[in-house]
């Protein structure tokens, strides 16, 4: 009924009695209390619970709480909520945490900001000070520089002076006996910086040319070709030099032909001033051809002289070219000991033509003697020494007729015997030689005397020449009294006296000197020539010209390479090693004496044994006798004392101080090939103080890797390339070395700083000595009578080796090109010995043993590849060095040393403001 009811009143209130507005009205009342209702709950229910729950937690009493916040406790009693409060109480403790250290790090960075603002304002302020400071350094280099000048004379060098090409202005002396430098010698043409160029005339050019010994002529071309003043311009010549003999009889030309093309040489000007004349002789009978020929002003070289003829002070004797095409045979000449030999004399001769017969002959000489002729002494000599060989007192030989038809020789001269090799198998067995000068006293000199002294001396017998008038080659020069006895003839009687009371040590003093004449002066024709061009350009005192040196090829490399601290090399305890050089490296003082010479200087450099002294301008010692021998260094012949202040050890550590307290070295290290170990010893080398370069020798014919680094030590490593692998490019004298000290030092030696300084210190004191720290010796091997080379533990030593060693420069310059050639060849035959040969040439030179510093024995890195000393050859061939070398010197030269050079408190701690000092033990 409802149902339809509602139906109805949708209708329009159809049905059920027609009553429709009532139920439209009753449908709005409805809706409106619907809608009523909707508002009061939408509106009022929210206030009054948000009342009720603003009210309701007021209460005091906790318990009642219905919305009110929990404790945690309560929360966490649900178990998987506990977890979670736990990661949150432990977020929040590391938040704490890293909010702390948050606050710290920012106070520290602001401590640091406030640091280096303070930094920065300390280098400002040095930066001004170091400003300040060089502007010091420069104010005080300029007045020093201003205070040298007002005290020392402003130089500069004279104007060449160029005489025109016909220049003979020079007034003839009265006869040509009379010619001497002043008057007959053109100095305007050698000015003192021209070097001394001299000019030598092609002898194939000129008709003579056709008639000169060949070999003598090759063998003057070949010296002449490698001569360091031969120049090819004429018109700056100093000296022009024209070879005429020796000639070829069967061609020789007429004296007149010859003097017609002496004066039609191109620079001849009309008198022949400032040539020379060089007749050479290899034979015993070289004729004197020159002397009826006129030579104007002429200098004349050669063997034979009459005194009519022979002009002292201008005139040149010199030795007979023996050795033309070849260098002597070292093997061939004896030893110099024992010293005394089978005979104590001997003499082998025939005189062909008696004085008085050769006067009657020879007219020409006759009008040249003035007054009587002299005695003939021969007679007596004869008859007194056969009187010696037959009183047996002592073994003699002397044959006054050869055997075998005599040699050809000059009147009045004795004439050699036999065949050279003869001859010097008798002298070999000599102790003295005798030589008896012509008994023509007007000859002074002849060919054949020069040859007896010359075969003499290269044997070794002391030559002993009777006759005071001779004039031996080169007398002006050399000192013969110390190689050599010179007696007048009437003192035949006295010479078996005189020879026997000689003492053994001058015999072998004689002996030695002899054997250093000839090597410099008479072996060779390079010999022969440079000696005559030395004694000219001595006596016009123009100084030599300077000796070459290595040019050194630089390898390209990288570096960079920050070096390493080896533990080893910093462990120097307290010890100051001195200071590490901040500034560019710095030379060694140059030679300064180049114009200065003194005479007696010039005099004592000729018989200087045993090296060409005259050969070295730049030498750094003034050279005299081995026992005298003073090492000054660079040359300059004076060293300044200005180093010496005194003071504690602490002062004596922090800087050189002594007679040169401003110096550096030069470490020269040899290598092949092993980069790592090289790398590693030039790392140890980094803060070395006093190091003023590092010139590495690169013996190998591969090159370095490319991407090999280099370490940065503070100081230039230069990279040297070789032509050949040699050890003998261990002692070239490079142009980069600049420093008269040298350290040799292997690429695998491993050495301390200290150690190093050390052994620099003490060659300071010996700058003539080889000062290292491996000591060797050598010993005599009694069953096969020879020479051994031993390296066992010794208290007493020969040899220290030069793979970690100091030594002078100079040494470097004997070594490369004063040393016997032969001597190196056995080092690069063998690649081996190039120490043992080094310390034979200065125990030759000074007469001196090396100086080892600390007890040291070996020097060698642990744990390096191994060297080329570890084989078992390496032993047998130091034997045969030792061996050939003392064959090549003619005697031992090692000398035997039980000193050691310590510091008595080596490695002893002190208080740091008492600092030991060096001491010697």
């Amino acid at each position: 009924e409802l149902m339809t009811g509602y139906t109805m009143l949708r209708n329009g209130g159809v049905g059920n009695g027609g009553q429709p507005w009532v139920l439209r009205w009753s449908s709005r009342i409805r809706l409106t209390w619907l809608s009523f209702t909707l508002f009061i709950i939408l509106v009022f229910f929210p206030l009054i619970a948000h009342y009720y729950l603003t009210t309701i937690d007021d209460a005091d009493d906790a318990g009642k709480r219905i919305f009110g916040p929990r404790t945690g406790n309560e929360l966490c009693e649900v178990k998987h909520v506990q977890d979670l409060c736990r990661i949150r109480e432990s977020v929040s403790e590391e938040l704490l945490q890293l909010e702390a250290k948050r606050q710290e790090l920012n106070s520290e960075i602001a401590k640091l900001n406030l640091k280096i603002e303070a930094c920065k304002k300390s280098i400002e302020n040095a930066k001004q000070d170091l400003l300040q400071l060089k502007n010091v350094i420069s104010q005080t280099e300029h007045s020093y520089k201003e205070l040298m000048a007002q005290n020392q004379p402003k130089l500069s060098l004279p104007i060449r002076l160029l005489p025109d090409k016909d220049d003979a202005t020079f007034p003839l002396p009265k006869s040509n006996r009379n010619c001497r430098l002043h008057n007959c010698f053109d100095y305007s043409r050698c000015p003192l910086t021209s070097g001394f160029p001299v000019y030598v005339y092609n002898s194939d050019d000129y008709p003579f040319g056709s008639s000169l010994d060949p070999l003598i002529k090759q063998a003057f071309e070949a010296t002449v070709r490698t001569n360091v003043y031969v120049t090819e311009n004429a018109n700056i010549a100093c000296v022009y030099i024209i070879l005429v003999g020796e000639m070829q009889e069967p061609v020789m030309p007429k004296p007149t032909e010859l003097e017609q093309q002496l004066h039609s040489l191109p620079y001849w000007r009309t008198d022949g001033h400032n040539h020379l004349i060089i007749n050479l002789s290899r034979k015993s009978d070289t004729q004197n051809f020159i002397y009826n020929i006129s030579t104007g002003r002429a200098m004349i070289a050669q063997s034979t002289f009459y005194d009519v003829q022979y002009r002292p002070g201008f005139d040149i004797v010199v030795s007979p070219l023996v050795h033309a095409m070849s260098e002597p045979n070292f093997l061939e000449i004896p030893p110099q000991v024992p010293v005394k030999r089978k005979y104590l004399f001997s003499f082998q001769g025939e005189k062909i033509e008696s004085l008085r017969s050769s006067l009657q002959e020879v007219r020409s000489f006759e009008e040249e003697i003035e007054g009587n002729a002299p005695a003939d002494y021969d007679d007596r000599i004869i008859t007194t020494l056969k009187a010696v060989q037959d009183s047996k007192l002592d073994f003699v030989l002397v044959e006054f007729t050869c055997k075998n038809q005599p040699k050809a020789s000059l009147p009045t001269e004795w004439a050699l015997c036999g065949e050279r090799d003869d001859r010097l198998e008798l002298l070999k067995l000599s102790t003295f030689a005798l030589i008896i000068t012509p008994g023509d006293t007007h000859l002074v000199i002849s060919a054949g005397c020069a040859m007896r002294l010359f075969e003499a001396l290269e044997v070794g017998a002391i030559p002993v020449v009777l006759g005071e008038q001779v004039q031996l080659p080169y007398n002006d020069v050399i000192r013969w009294n110390e190689a050599a006895l010179i007696i007048p003839k009437p003192r035949i009687t006295e010479v078996h006296f005189l020879l026997r009371s000689i003492s053994d040590n001058d015999l072998l003093a004689m002996r030695r000197q002899g054997r250093f004449l000839w090597e410099t002066y008479f072996s060779t024709s390079d010999n022969v020539f440079s000696t005559v061009l030395a004694i000219i350009r001595t006596r016009i005192q123009i100084p030599a010209a300077p000796i070459r040196e290595e040019t050194a090829v630089e390898i390209p490399h990288r570096s960079g390479k920050a070096a390493g601290t080896d533990p080893n090399m910093a462990d120097n305890g307290d010890l100051d090693l001195g200071p590490v050089e901040t500034e560019p490296p710095y030379a060694s003082p140059k030679y300064l004496r180049n114009f200065t010479l003194t005479a007696m200087d010039i005099y004592r450099n000729w018989n200087s044994a045993p090296g060409p002294f005259h050969l070295f301008p730049y030498t750094p010692f003034d050279p005299v006798l081995p026992s005298e021998a003073k090492f000054l260094g660079s040359g300059t012949g004076f060293r300044p004392i200005g180093g010496g202040a005194g003071g504690s050890g602490k002062e004596f550590q922090a800087a050189l101080g002594g007679n040169v307290p401003r110096e550096q070295f030069t470490v020269v290290m040899l290598t092949y090939e092993r980069e790592e170990v090289l790398m590693n010893s030039l790392e140890r080398l980094n803060g070395l103080p006093y190091l003023n370069k590092v010139v590495v020798v690169w013996n190998s014919p591969k090159l370095p890797s490319e991407d090999l680094l280099w370490p940065d030590i503070g100081v230039p490593i230069m990279v040297v390339r070789t032509e050949k692998n040699s050890l003998n490019n261990r002692f070239l004298p490079w142009d980069e070395i600049e420093t008269e000290a040298i350290l040799s030092i292997d690429d695998d030696a491993h050495l301390r700083h200290d150690e190093i300084m050390f052994g620099f210190r003490v060659w300071r004191e010996a700058r003539d000595r080889i000062v290292g720290f491996p000591g060797r010796y050598h010993a005599w091997d009694i069953p096969h009578q020879s020479w051994l080379y031993n390296s066992n533990y010794s208290c007493e030593l020969s040899m220290v080796l030069t793979g970690a060693a100091f030594f002078h420069k100079y040494y470097a310059y004997l070594y490369s090109y004063v040393m016997p050639q032969a001597i190196r060849d056995m080092v690069d035959e063998y690649i081996n010995c190039e120490d043992i040969a080094m310390n034979f040439l200065v125990s030759h030179l000074t007469r001196k043993p090396p100086i080892k510093v600390t007890s040291r024995w070996t020097f060698r890195c642990p744990g390096c590849p191994q060297a080329l000393s570890h084989d078992d050859s390496h032993f047998h061939e130091r034997h045969k060095c030792i061996n050939f070398f003392v064959k090549v010197y003619g005697y031992m030269p090692l000398l035997y040393t039980q000193f050691r050079v310590d510091s008595v408190l080596f490695k002893t701690r002190l208080p740091h403001d008492k600092t030991k000092c060096f001491k010697f033990i």
